[in-house]
């Protein structure tokens, strides 16, 4: 395995790992989720409220299916599997980007800088991905 495929089989599965794990916290303890979220002392969900059973669910099933995804394409290591299941977190993670660009809820200063940066490195993180899995001449596919 190149050196390229590698980095990018690894980063599959480490988004993916990381996506499936907040779904899987969420949808089994959405008010911890909710409450707690990302952790490290910081609460950037609870900073939107009012607290929402089935709306944290929901978001919790959808984190578990992009992970999911994201495993499935490292796991078969096809391009244009790849291709696809990154446009679709793309989608997902430019859209929570921007709206929490524009709608900062209850988060202010720091917290709000860090919670961006995340937000960002979950558009960055993707797309750098996808460039990894373009194909050209000198590319084979992976």
């Amino acid at each position: 395995m190149t050196g390229r495929r590698w980095v990018l089989r690894a980063g599959l599965a480490g988004l993916g790992a990381l996506h499936l794990a907040w779904g899987i916290a969420a949808v089994a303890a959405p008010r911890w989720f909710f409450h707690q979220f990302p952790g490290f002392g910081q609460r950037w969900t609870a900073a939107y409220p009012p607290y929402n059973e089935h709306l944290l669910v929901d978001v919790g099933a959808a984190f578990a299916a992009l992970g999911t995804l994201l495993l499935a394409a490292a796991w078969l290591a096809d391009r244009r599997v790849t291709a696809v299941v990154l446009v679709g977190v793309l989608v997902f993670s430019g859209v929570h980007l921007g709206y929490h660009a524009v709608r900062p809820g209850g988060l202010a200063g720091g917290s709000l800088s860090a919670s961006l940066v995340a937000l960002l490195a979950g558009v960055v993180a993707p797309l750098g991905l996808w460039w990894l899995n373009r194909r050209g001449p000198d590319r084979p596919a992976v």
